[in-house]
């Protein structure tokens, strides 16, 4: 019965799914905005990566360093922000070189 119910709702969903009226639209510059794509894009795609190198390199404990790549990375632009002003980087600098 469960499986009946299931297929039936997965039918709907499928017959009830808006069809595309073949307006696309194309970005006509490479500067996109967020941290969805474009040039913008890219580089905090780049200075994400790097938080994330040193925040794995740190001296910090296992549960600090989880919780702070996780917020850099459910929020990539805030987060980011939020690590530069209060994660007290030189404090937890033990074998290699904070970023500047």
């Amino acid at each position: 019965m469960l499986l009946l119910f299931l297929t039936a709702f997965l039918a709907s969903l499928v017959t009830a799914a808006p069809i595309s009226d073949g307006l696309i639209v194309i970005q006509e510059t490479a500067w996109g905005y967020g941290a969805g794509g474009g040039i913008v894009g890219l580089i905090i795609f780049i200075l994400d990566v790097l938080i994330f190198i040193e925040i794995f390199k740190s001296g910090r404990p296992t549960s600090h360093k989880i919780l702070w790549a996780l917020l850099v990375f459910f929020f990539p632009i805030v987060g980011l922000i939020i690590y530069y002003l209060f994660s007290d980087r030189q404090r937890y600098t033990s074998n290699y070189e904070a970023l500047p």
